[in-house]
């Protein structure tokens, strides 16, 4: 019983909102200077490369930039079980506002990944299998958003995208282990191996740096946007609650003189 309603007030919005309502500032500057650390570390500090120059600097954006646009897919699918199995009231709600996050980082990842093509392969884009299928990642969140707009019923939106959300996942091992599986122009993973990170610590601690802001940013944007997300449910709510209070005084109106 004790553990019930613990998981009760968790659930609970109102809880939410009163836990964010300080934490989110707070993570906020938390990640601004994180980042602001990771930049100067990775613009100053960091060496340049011995084949890549100062392109490889586009790296310390870029791959953190791809980490958190598989993390919010993963977040999507969590949330999304959580509304399909737990009924959590919470889950439709992070799962939508976990979307254009995730779209916007992943976006800036194929952005930037095509920036650092350019000098490396000379063009800004190939069919790379780890390129294709980040695209495809672009395209399922771009498809969720879309999903949830096009339905007037918010609550068959919020099924049929966790429906789609937990199908989707099936994206992320292909990205993350494309470029074992086929012959790709990216290299093979160097950071999280098991035998330990393959590059040099100049490297990996401006990369580690800038990784942990960029993931405290989104922890502080995905707050925001599930504040935002429900508040705009409460207001639809009182405003349909008073719809409702008007057709009731209008039918007792009506009433005598029938």
């Amino acid at each position: 019983m004790q553990n019930q309603s613990i998981t009760q007030r968790l659930a609970n919005p109102t809880r939410f909102m009163q836990l964010t309502d300080w934490l989110m500032p707070l993570t906020a500057a938390i990640a601004v200077v994180v980042i602001a650390a990771g930049l100067y570390l990775a613009l100053f500090v960091a060496p340049p490369d011995y084949q890549q120059g100062e392109t490889v600097k586009i790296m310390f954006i870029h791959v953190p930039s791809a980490w958190l646009g598989m993390m919010g897919y993963l977040m999507i699918a969590i949330s999304s079980f959580g509304l399909l199995v737990f009924r959590h009231p919470l889950a439709d709600v992070s799962a939508k506002a976990a979307a254009p996050i995730g779209a916007a980082f992943t976006l800036l990842a194929l952005i930037t990944g095509s920036l650092w093509g350019k000098p490396m392969w000379g063009t800004y884009w190939v069919w790379d299998a780890r390129l294709t299928s980040v695209l495809i990642l672009f395209f399922l969140y771009l498809g969720l958003m879309a999903l949830r707009s096009a339905l007037d019923d918010e609550s068959l939106a919020a099924k049929q995208a966790a429906v789609l959300g937990l199908v989707g996942v099936v994206i992320l091992p292909i990205i993350k282990f494309s470029v074992d599986w086929w012959n790709t122009l990216h290299q093979p993973a160097s950071v999280v191996k098991l035998d330990g990170p393959a590059i040099h610590s100049s490297i990996l601690v401006p990369l580690l740096v800038n990784a942990v802001g960029f993931s405290i940013l989104f922890l502080a944007l995905h707050m925001k946007a599930m504040r935002n997300e429900v508040l705009r449910r409460r207001v639809k709510a009182l405003r349909l609650a008073e719809v409702e209070r008007a057709a009731k005084r209008e039918r007792t109106a009506a009433a005598p003189a029938e």
